[in-house]
């Protein structure tokens, strides 16, 4: 299973989001063709009312523990709670260098 599909699978599971979008980032990084080292999570749950913003992260960085610590370079949370307007902003510039 590629490691975007492990993530969105894992992220469903753990909190049956009302939306989730992982992308794959990688190529806008100076990482070979084909990565899978850099990704942009928008998730909206339920799971996430009663939790600031460093709580709702903590959870997501738990559920995906095993990603972080195998090739996950960096990941761009964007959390929020169903009255919460889903607005995403732009994930940061890589500071590892432009392609």
């Amino acid at each position: 299973m590629i490691l975007q599909a492990r993530i969105e699978q894992k992220l469903m599971a753990a909190f049956q989001p009302m939306q989730l979008t992982v992308e794959n980032e990688s190529h806008g990084h100076k990482v070979p063709s084909g990565s899978e080292t850099h990704f942009k999570v928008v998730i909206t749950s339920q799971e996430f009312l009663g939790k600031n913003l460093v709580a709702r992260h903590r959870a997501v960085y738990q559920v995906l523990a095993d990603e972080l610590a195998g090739g996950v370079h960096a990941l761009a949370l964007f959390t929020f709670t169903p009255d919460e307007q889903a607005e995403t902003a732009d994930s940061p510039q890589c500071r590892g260098g432009s392609k």
